[in-house]
């Protein structure tokens, strides 16, 4: 009797421990299900958190030159390769179809019905250049009013006066822009020397300079600026404030994404003022980081005003061959008459081609910026943007359908088609419109309103905080 009841007494421990077993499992494979449906809709979904339709085409070159940014961009090692070899089968899809005059569903290559958003009769031309003139106009009033800036003191002796300090002398290069804020930043009336005063707080090293220090260099940046931050959070009291959040840096080379990766709360919480602002990119968070035009200096120069009539080419674009989408419109436009489309130096002027074309293209190269959308506002020419996923300079303040196309890079086989469609009112409206926004992306040692530095202030001052965080 004893015996059987010390059986039963065992079996009943063993269910009781299997429910509870099984209790424990439940909720973990709920958790796991769930989460992996989760991650399943977010990766099918997330082409609606995306300005354009196509996936993103990335040129390897930065992750080869720059063997660290491998192990910091693992994640998006393998997506790179994977989109390069996608946008190449769709780029062939397109073609197929277009050379058979087979235009059904081919609409939906690109996502969302954008692929013939001009064949299809739809028009995007606006003739309105700021999304709210009205309440940019009044809040620029302000800003230029009372907004304040503490730009961390460096002494001359320093022995990183020349990366720390305002440069003395014209900003030169496809880089200048970087420099130009700087420089007017010195001369502007929006500095203050007391931080109980200020709105931000400017980190002031320069990624260019930085880059071509002997002491420094490519190697040495992320050491460089990880002490820095590490001097400034333990020498001041503003940085642990907020962890960063209300400070910035300005930096226009593609190298500065690398350079934060060692100072991981740059990326976190700084505000970034950078040219290579793509959504794509881990290092750079829209709506928090602001996009920095890249633009050729032209200080003493008066843009040339080439009428719309005058314009004789339908298109223009010369560049190096360094990413599929540059080899892809070269290879599909190089040979058409009425397309100027070459690979590497022009034999003849630029300028006169930028002068002498209707419209002007910035296509991706290893980055999504580059100074033609500058090249192109200043000689008049109309952009025509073919970059994924580019977080346009001034986005929030401009409205860039009234005075450019922005298309995907799956679109380029039907370049020519979509810049035809425009009629002659779409297209004079463009060139009207290019003709006055202009003025917002030029660059002026000592600042004019509405110039791009202007510009630039204007878009940290939207991004200040509205709460003053006391000092201790």
């Amino acid at each position: 009797m004893a015996r059987s009841f010390f059986i039963l007494y065992t079996l009943s421990r063993r269910r009781v421990s299997d429910q509870l077993r099984s209790l424990f499992f439940i909720p973990t494979a709920l958790a796991l299900t769930t989460s992996l449906f989760i991650l399943f809709y977010i990766s099918s979904t997330s082409n609606l958190f995306s300005p354009h339709p196509n996936r993103p085409s990335h040129s390897l070159h930065h992750i080869l030159q720059y063997p660290d940014a491998v192990s910091s961009n693992v994640d998006n090692f393998h997506t790179l390769i994977e989109s390069q070899t996608k946008e190449s089968l769709e780029f062939d899809f397109l073609n197929n179809n277009i050379n058979n005059n087979n235009l059904e569903g081919v609409e939906d290559v690109g996502g969302d019905g954008e692929m013939l958003w001009r064949l299809n009769g739809k028009t995007a031309v606006d003739e309105i250049i700021f999304h709210d003139q009205d309440i940019f106009k009044q809040d620029y009033l302000k800003m230029n009013k009372s907004f304040k800036i503490f730009m961390y003191p460096h002494n001359k002796n320093d022995p990183f006066a020349n990366v720390l300090l305002p440069v003395d002398f014209e900003p030169e290069g496809n880089y200048a822009s970087e420099s130009f804020f700087k420089k007017t930043l010195n001369n502007s009336h929006f500095l203050t020397n007391d931080p109980s005063k200020a709105d931000l707080f400017y980190l002031p090293f320069s990624i260019a300079r930085l880059r071509h220090d002997p002491r420094v260099g490519i190697d040495g940046i992320q050491d460089f600026i990880k002490d820095y931050i590490y001097n400034v959070s333990h020498f001041y009291p503003y940085w642990n404030r907020t962890g960063g959040a209300d400070h910035f840096y300005v930096s226009c080379h593609s190298i500065g994404r690398f350079a934060i990766n060692k100072a991981e709360e740059i990326k976190l919480n700084v505000i970034q003022v950078v040219c290579s602002s793509s959504y794509f990119q881990s290092a750079y968070v829209p709506h928090k980081d602001a996009s920095l035009p890249q633009i050729w200096p032209r200080v003493d120069d008066d843009p040339p005003r080439i009428t719309s009539t005058q314009r004789k080419k339908l298109a223009f674009f010369a560049g190096s061959i360094n990413s599929p989408v540059r080899q892809k419109l070269v290879e599909t436009w190089q040979n058409d008459t009425s397309m100027s489309v070459h690979s590497g130096h022009l034999h003849t002027s630029y300028e006169e081609a930028l002068q002498d074309s209707k419209f002007c293209l910035h296509v991706k190269g290893f980055e999504v910026n580059t100074a033609r959308i500058g090249d192109a506002l200043f000689h008049g020419c109309v952009p025509v943007i073919i970059a994924n996923y580019y977080d346009l300079p001034f986005a929030d303040i401009l409205n860039w359908k009234s005075f450019s196309i922005v298309i995907a890079t799956l679109d380029i086989p039907l370049l020519q088609r979509i810049l035809r469609s425009l009629s002659d009112e779409e297209y004079a409206s463009l060139h009207k419109n290019v003709l006055e926004v202009r003025k917002h992306f030029r660059w002026h040692v000592t600042p004019v309103d509405y110039d791009a530095f202007y510009m630039v202030m204007y878009e940290l001052w939207l991004r200040r905080s509205a709460i003053r965080v006391p000092l201790s």
